[in-house]
């Protein structure tokens, strides 16, 4: 009994673990507002929920510095998420064109000297290719019109959300691939948020054959960026990320 209850919490703390490290990844912001010059930089604090526990407190940053955009992340353990050495950080560099968002590069880390989690990937738009290591497998891939990474497709929704489109999908690199994720509209909902009731939209994001679902509750009148994420596996809440704090320009 002692060593079955012993495996349940390995299973338990390596879940943890994982969730802590891809969760601000799988985080997506966005916006709807007049014209994309009206992309506004921002930054947000979220509490990030796991199983009812509050385990990490999640930054995410839009700056613009010239012609290029930057969209960073930043994790830190709290409560139990201390365990664990893991302090997730993510950062893309883009730029905004007629055609929509071009990454430039995309740089991820779980915090600790494990490259099993390391992303260094860059995009040459003139030659048509990206590459670089992702989580330990060199990347090599046709840079095809569209193609995004964890990071840049949160500015890419933006950008379409303020331009009076509602993307049906988008393009993800993932390793040494590629993979196809849609976004359905699928409601409306008042949050009771520490910046107060908030009316929302709510997005939904899938990929076939995954039975995992991302939901963004997001607020029209803070520019659409989500108050609220969660992921669900079938039924079940995996984590839930919720606003704390936001600063817009």
């Amino acid at each position: 009994m002692r060593q079955r209850e012993t495996n349940q919490a390995a299973r338990g703390r390596r879940a943890l673990r994982s969730q802590l490290c891809l969760g601000a990844a799988i985080f997506l912001g966005v916006t709807n507002m007049a014209s994309a010059d009206e992309l506004k930089p921002f930054e947000a604090s979220y509490a990030w929920i796991w199983h009812g526990l509050n385990v990490a407190v999640s930054t995410l940053t839009l700056e613009k510095t010239g012609d290029t955009w930057s969209y960073r992340s930043r994790s830190e353990p709290r409560g139990i998420g201390k365990a664990f050495s893991e302090r997730p950080v993510q950062k893309s560099v883009l730029r905004v064109t007629d055609a929509g968002v071009q990454p430039l590069s995309y740089q991820a880390s779980d915090g600790t000297t494990s490259t099993r989690r390391a992303i260094d990937v860059k995009y040459d738009w003139g030659q048509g290719r990206v590459t670089g290591v992702y989580e330990d497998d060199k990347v090599n891939l046709p840079l095809t019109a569209g193609v995004q990474d964890d990071a840049s497709v949160q500015v890419a929704m933006m950008v379409e959300l303020l331009r009076g489109r509602t993307p049906d999908r988008f393009a993800l690199l993932n390793k040494n691939a590629v993979r196809q994720y849609r976004y359905i509209r699928e409601g409306e909902a008042t949050l009771h948020t520490p910046l107060g009731n908030i009316a929302t939209i709510i997005y939904k994001s899938e990929r076939d054959g995954s039975p995992r679902v991302t939901r963004f509750w997001c607020a029209p009148d803070r520019g659409y960026i989500p108050l609220r994420v969660e992921q669900t596996r079938g039924k079940d809440v995996e984590w839930t990320m919720e606003i704390r704090s936001l600063k817009r320009e």
